[in-house]
């Protein structure tokens, strides 16, 4: 009976831990040829989603050595996400409409 009990409080604590720990999707979106926000703040292996509710195509791109990525042509109605695995300040940037402009910082 004791081992049970034990091997029920060791599981729902896995099960706390995994959730604790669990990466999310947080969502950015596009619109008016700008990111929504300026900056957000995420954990490590965490996404970003990026919606594009533009009417014009995006192309989304960072060039930060912590994260480097291209989402490549994005068009209106589209998403594209992206996961950042390092701690860092990720400045991220539209190849189309070099005004955009967003950081994402990675930390714990």
């Amino acid at each position: 009976m004791k081992c049970l009990w034990i091997l029920t409080v060791l599981t729902a604590l896995g099960f706390v831990l995994a959730s604790t720990y669990a990466a999310e999707q947080h969502v950015v979106v596009q619109k008016n040829k700008m990111f929504a926000v300026a900056e957000i703040n995420i954990r490590p292996r965490d996404s970003v989603l990026f919606k594009n509710e533009d009417d014009v195509v995006h192309n989304v791109f960072s060039s930060s050595p912590a994260a480097q990525f291209n989402l490549k042509m994005q068009q209106p109605g589209e998403t594209a996400s992206q996961s950042f695995k390092h701690e860092a300040a990720v400045e991220v940037r539209c190849v189309v409409h070099p005004g955009m402009k967003l950081i994402v910082n990675v930390t714990k």
